[in-house]
C-alpha cells in the first residue's frame, strides 16, 4: 500500500500572461490555450502527489464562467483532491487579473483525472490523499461521486452500481 500524503503537498500554482498570439478575434484567451494550461498545472500537481510519470485520463466539468482578456495575468491553482488505486482527481481554479485596473476575478474551474504509470506505461499505485481543511474534506468526499459519474458516462460502470450517486438522490 502506498503512503499517505496531505492534500496541500500537491498544490501547484502557475502564472501566465495572455499575449496576442493566445487570443481569438475578440481579444480573449482562446479556450484551447486555457485547456492546455489546465492540463499542465494539473499534471504537475498529480506528479507531485504520486512522484511518478502521469498521463491525462479525463478532463471534465470545465466551466467557462467568463472570458479572459488580452493582457490579463492568469493564475491557475491545482490540487489533488483524492486518489484511488492509480488515478488521481485534480481540481483547478483559474483567476484573471487586470493589474492596471486592480481587478481580479475567478474565471474557470475544472476537474482532471490522471493516472500514474511506471516506465513501461503500466498503471502504478499512488499515495492516498489526506484532506485537512474543510474545503479539502468537501472536495475529497465529492471526488467519489464525480468518479462514479465519469465511469457511468464512459460506460465503465452501471448506474445501479453507483452507490455514492444513489445516496445523494435518496435512491434505494
Amino acid at each position: 500500500m502506498a503512503k499517505k500524503k496531505f492534500a496541500k503537498e500537491s498544490s501547484t500554482i502557475m502564472t501566465e500572461m495572455v499575449l496576442p498570439n493566445d487570443t481569438n478575434t475578440l481579444n480573449n484567451l482562446m479556450g484551447g490555450k486555457l485547456m492546455h494550461w489546465l492540463d499542465i498545472v494539473a499534471a504537475i500537481a498529480a506528479q507531485k502527489h504520486s512522484n511518478r510519470i502521469v498521463v491525462t485520463a479525463s478532463a471534465d466539468n470545465i466551466s467557462f464562467r467568463q472570458p479572459i482578456a488580452l493582457g490579463n495575468v492568469v493564475t491557475l491553482t491545482s490540487q489533488v483532491t483524492r486518489s484511488f488505486n492509480s488515478s488521481m482527481e485534480v481540481f483547478i481554479e483559474v483567476t484573471a487579473e487586470d493589474i492596471p485596473a486592480s481587478k481580479k476575478v475567478m474565471t474557470h474551474r475544472a476537474y482532471f483525472t490522471f493516472v500514474a504509470v511506471d516506465q513501461n506505461g503500466k498503471p502504478i499505485e499512488v499515495p492516498q490523499v489526506v484532506p485537512e481543511s474543510p474545503e479539502e474534506i468537501e472536495q475529497f468526499e465529492g471526488a467519489l461521486r464525480r468518479r462514479q459519474l465519469r465511469l457511468i458516462l464512459a460506460k465503465r460502470m452501471k448506474p445501479e452500481d453507483a452507490v455514492e450517486l444513489k445516496s445523494i438522490f435518496n435512491i434505494n
